[in-house]
């Protein structure tokens, strides 16, 4: 496995004008609520303790994420929220995987296709393009000042399935259920984690042209901008 190409579609953004952050929140509070609904403690449901993380990665007051908390435990009125995950072709013959939280299924769907027709993709079957990906723990550590390969010696140690640097971020690939594990581990070395989550990881990566790169920028951004989008996946090589 060669790593993986993922937009990252509401991190490293720190510098956001209020509007943005908005959004932000708003997709944020959808993902710590879904998360919920598999118990409200944290301590005892680690999809929410890593919504919460990504939440004050966010400076998200504690107000919001309490609210979210509750309304996904059922103790106060809110959305009804359901998980979704759309697999489509992008431009250069892309596999992509968007994966989202919406309150009108057929809505969103519909505005996924939109935003697909006017970029250049199209929308595939459901499984067909997925057997590409591998659904696995992914941790980002900034690496930065650090000797790498010690760090690649300790991400081996700690059961790593692979990694891949991009830049001064070393990614690890973990089982899923060794990802809390490993991340953990990983703190107590006083490492900087980026960010850590479950995710699409393409077995193999595809370059395209420029041309394509630029279009698939684009789509990227539009499937982002729209508010029912949480993460998107692809097998582009960057």
């Amino acid at each position: 496995m060669s790593g993986h190409s993922h937009w990252h579609g509401i991190r490293y953004k720190k510098e956001l004008e209020d509007k943005k952050r908005a959004k932000i929140f708003s997709k944020i509070s959808r993902q710590i609520a879904i998360a919920a609904r598999e118990g409200k403690d944290p301590d005892t449901n680690p999809k929410l303790r890593m919504a919460i993380e990504m939440a004050k990665e966010f400076n998200m007051p504690n107000e919001n994420i309490e609210r979210a908390i509750k309304r996904g435990a059922g103790e106060i009125e809110g959305e009804k929220l359901e998980e979704v995950t759309f697999e489509c072709l992008g431009p250069g013959n892309v596999a992509i995987i968007i994966e989202g939280i919406t309150d009108n299924k057929n809505r969103t769907l519909n505005e996924i296709k939109q935003i697909l027709q006017k970029e250049g993709g199209k929308l595939a079957n459901e499984g067909s393009l997925r057997w590409q990906f591998k659904r696995m723990g992914t941790i980002r550590v900034n690496a930065q000042n650090k000797n790498k390969e010690e760090l690649e010696l300790l991400a081996i140690d700690l059961g790593a399935q692979d990694f891949r640097w991009r830049n001064s971020v070393l990614e690890i690939y973990t089982k899923p259920e060794d990802l809390e594990k490993i991340k953990s581990e990983l703190k107590k070395r006083k490492l900087t984690i980026e960010s850590a989550q479950l995710e699409w990881v393409p077995e193999q990566e595809i370059e395209v042209s420029e041309k394509d790169k630029g279009a698939l920028e684009r789509l990227f951004e539009a499937l982002d901008e729209n508010d029912a989008v949480q993460e998107i996946y692809s097998n582009l090589k960057l």
